[in-house]
């Protein structure tokens, strides 16, 4: 069972990268395929707090920055706040992909991604 988990967690790890490069690219459709595929992944392994652990410090590498106004602001806000800032992230990107703007679709979904 660890296994598994183990080989789902470094194929959401090579997803990420994968989603950045796109992303950097400006292929905003194929950075969005392949976040949305890391969030049905992610959500088989939500129970396991290490996968978690691994996953937000990866994020954290790749959304490093000097300046970084969400990291901020995350640690004034409370749990609650946090979520619901989340979830109107996501609810915002499916707004979006739904009018098939998938810049900004992938722009909200990473935004949701640095308040985890």
């Amino acid at each position: 069972m660890e296994n598994i988990q183990n080989e789902i967690l470094l194929k959401i790890i090579s997803l990420i990268k994968s989603s950045e490069n796109k992303y950097k690219e400006k292929n905003f459709k194929g950075s969005l395929e392949d976040k949305l595929e890391i969030k049905s992944l992610f959500s088989k392994l939500i129970t396991n707090k290490e996968i978690i652990d691994k996953y937000k410090k990866e994020l954290s590498n790749i959304y490093s920055s000097k300046f970084d106004l969400i990291k901020d602001h995350k640690m004034r806000i409370d749990n609650e706040k946090r979520i619901k800032i989340i979830k109107l992230l996501e609810k915002k990107s499916q707004e979006k992909l739904s009018n098939y703007d998938y810049e900004g679709a992938v722009k909200a979904l990473r935004r949701s991604e640095k308040y985890q």
